[in-house]
């Protein structure tokens, strides 16, 4: 059986260029350091879904538990540094049925 992480920021405001290019070097920032290749890192789908949507995405955690927590705090240090580049925005971050709670100072974690 399987785990996703799913992250999702809407607000009234589209993307400013600014935080559009914040988000692309979050997401090559992730790529770049993600520490296995063959498992799934931070994947965005682009916000059209809906009105107001900014961005979502889910990341499917592994099944190996020695992989599945790095992966985790790697995808969540992430989507830290993706809401603290969208001001403003309203965030839903869950572990399938399991809200993960927002910190002002460590972000996300569990």
């Amino acid at each position: 059986m399987s785990v996703s992480l799913y992250y999702a920021a809407s607000r009234a405001l589209p993307l400013t260029s600014a935080e559009a290019a914040a988000v692309e070097r979050v997401v090559a920032a992730a790529l770049a350091s993600f520490p296995y290749e063959d498992e799934e890192c931070l994947h965005l789908y682009g916000g059209a879904d809906e009105p107001g949507r900014l961005l979502a995405g889910s990341t499917k955690m592994p099944l190996d538990p020695e992989r599945a927590l790095p992966v985790l705090v790697h995808v969540l240090g992430s989507v830290t540094e993706l809401r603290r580049a969208l001001p403003g925005a309203a965030w839903h971050v869950h572990l399938d049925d399991l809200d993960v709670p927002w910190d002002e100072d460590g972000g996300y974690a569990l």
